[in-house]
């Protein structure tokens, strides 16, 4: 079974959202991004861990500096990165997510 393209193409999105916030500081952006967006692809893509990790930024241990909070952002975005590459290098056929679950009738 392929990993959808969706996933794929939705980091790839995610990413780049978070590079152009973080290049500008975008501080509030990033939050948004980090909180809400990296969550929920995270969830999509079937990686919770991804999502708590995300989560606990600002629930379970609130940055209490610009420099800390950016580190994290940074850390963050080095582990989506690493998913990144990966899907790249294992040369995994992708499918439309509609295509994810073949359908084995034959007319």
């Amino acid at each position: 079974m392929g990993i959808s393209i969706d996933i794929q193409l939705g980091l790839d999105d995610l990413l780049a959202d978070l590079h152009y916030a973080r290049r500008n500081g975008e501080l509030g952006r990033l939050a948004l991004l980090a909180y809400c967006e990296v969550r929920s692809w995270a969830r999509q893509a079937g990686m919770p861990y991804i999502a708590q990790v995300a989560a606990k930024m600002f629930t379970e241990s609130p940055c209490i500096s610009k420099d800390e909070f950016l580190e994290k952002i940074d850390g963050l975005i080095a582990t989506l990165e690493c998913h990144q590459q990966a899907y790249r290098r294992s040369g995994m056929h992708y499918v439309r997510s509609s295509e994810a679950v073949p359908n084995r009738a034959h007319t």
